[in-house]
Order: structure tokens, then sequence, then C-alpha cells
């Protein structure tokens, strides 16, 4: 057991760090090196299968490290109690899940609800007018017997839960993936909101929207972080790796095809001379 550590700020480090998802074989995240900067905000994109969402569940404490370390303000993750360490910390998982109770018990995660603390959350995500249209607004009810919100409400929902109380560390993985355009500009709000407060944010995204508003961005491929650092110089090598592998691939189609065959030459007849 471990003594009670001071609030954190928010910095957090990786250190070499494997990640072996629960009953799989393989390692999604393999040997990661970074720093991340209170008051930063990072993007992380890759594809599919790169290491993402697992990183994400490691910074959060929310599954074992099989090698390496990570550090939230130079501590283990491992030192801070859960129930304590949950109080600075915001997370939107990809999966959703909201629970059987109130629209405010849920933004104010089945703690004791504070109305000033989950106004302000709704306030600040853009969904505080959305709650008032529902039928009981904040007092709505959902799950067994209540309301059955869209998958963009309950993302809406889930993202103000994320930043309720303002946690130091927001982790927000695939935050848009349901969201119309009314809720993207929420999600971009409440983004810059928190960056104007010094929270740490990480954002895993397939949609490049979201990345106006990060300062740094990490591409992951493979569970390996294969670039990390400034938000545009990231896209610039990113876009210019892209035309690179463009140009090989068009070099590699024209040297597979056969080649063309001379023309024929037109067939020339000669006129005897007139005498």
């Amino acid at each position: 057991e471990y003594m009670e550590l001071p609030a954190p700020q928010g910095e957090i480090i990786l250190e070499q760090v494997v990640v072996v998802p629960p009953n799989a074989k393989e390692p999604s995240v393999r040997g990661v090196s970074m720093t991340i900067n209170k008051g930063d905000v990072v993007g992380i994109v890759g594809p599919s299968a790169a290491g993402k969402s697992s990183l994400a569940r490691i910074i959060l404490g929310l599954w074992p490290l099989h090698n390496g370390k990570v550090r939230l303000d130079k501590a283990d993750i491992s030192q801070w109690e859960k129930t304590a360490l949950g109080q600075y910390i915001g997370y939107l998982p990809q999966d959703i899940e909201l629970f059987e109770g109130t629209i405010s018990q849920n933004i104010a995660r089945f703690g004791e609800v504070d109305a000033t603390k989950v106004i302000e959350a709704a306030q600040n995500t853009g969904v505080h007018e959305m709650i008032l249209r529902l039928p009981d607004g904040y007092d709505t009810k959902i799950g067994a017997g209540g309301a059955t919100l869209s998958g963009g409400q309950r993302q809406r929902v889930g993202l103000a839960r994320a930043v309720y109380n303002n946690p130091v560390l927001v982790v927000l993985d695939e935050p848009n993936s349901n969201l119309d355009e009314l809720g993207e500009r929420g999600l971009i709000q409440a983004v810059q909101t928190l960056k104007q407060r010094g929270t740490t944010v990480i954002i895993i995204t397939h949609r490049p929207n979201i990345l106006q508003v990060t300062n740094k961005l990490a591409m992951m491929k493979q569970g390996l972080l294969e670039i990390y650092g400034n938000t545009n110089e990231v896209l610039a090598k990113i876009s210019a790796q892209a035309q690179q592998a463009k140009q090989q691939a068009q070099a590699k189609t024209q040297a597979k095809q056969p080649p063309r065959p001379a023309p024929a030459m037109p067939k020339i007849s000669l006129s005897k001379p007139s005498s």
C-alpha cells in the first residue's frame, strides 16, 4: 500500500512500454517511449490495430503493463490508488457505456451530484441545450425503463462526464465517431476550454478535423511510435511519406508494364518519275 500522493499536474511519461492485451499472446504496443507535458493536447493517429487504444488504457492504468513504466508526474501509475486517481482523470472510451439512472448522475459519475459542476461540464461540452430538450432535462432517466439516447447523444453525455470536476488528464478515444456537425463543434469547444485551463488532453482519432486543436501529434503503426512531435511538422512528414509511397507505387507499376512496340513505319510508294 502506497502513501497518498499530492494531486497530479498532468505530466505523462512512457518508458519503453510494452502492452499485451488480456487474452492475447502478441503485444499491441511495442517499446513505446514518449513524454506528454502538462497542458499538451496530443493527437494519436494511425491505422486500425496500431495500438492506439491499448496505449490509452495503460496511460489510464486500466490494463497492466507487460514491460516498461507509465509515470504520472514522475510517479509510477501503479502507486496511485485507483479511486483517488479516478477523480483526476476523464475518459471517453470508444464504446460509451451510460448506466441506469439520470443524466445528471451519469455526468457526475454516480458520485454526489454537484448541480453546478454538472451544468458546467455540460455547457463546456456544448450538450447543455440538448439535455434541456430531453423529457425531464437533467433528471431524465436512461437505461432500463428510461429514455433511449442515440449514439451521438450518448457520446456527448459521455464527453460531459469525462470533463466533470475539471480533471487534470482527459483521454478521448474516437470522440467524434458518432457526432454530427453540432456535436463536433461542441467537442472542439470542449477541448479548447480544457486547453485554456492547462488540462492535458490525449485524443485518439481517425477524423482529421479535431487535430486543429492539438499542439502535438503521434503517429502509430503496428504497435510502434513512428513519429511524434509538433502537429504541423508531423502532418508535413506524414504527407511527404504518403507522396513518396505514391511515387514509388507509380514507378513500380510503370516498370511492370511491357514496353510499347515501336510504331509501324508508314509504307511509302515511290512513283516512277515521268519523262
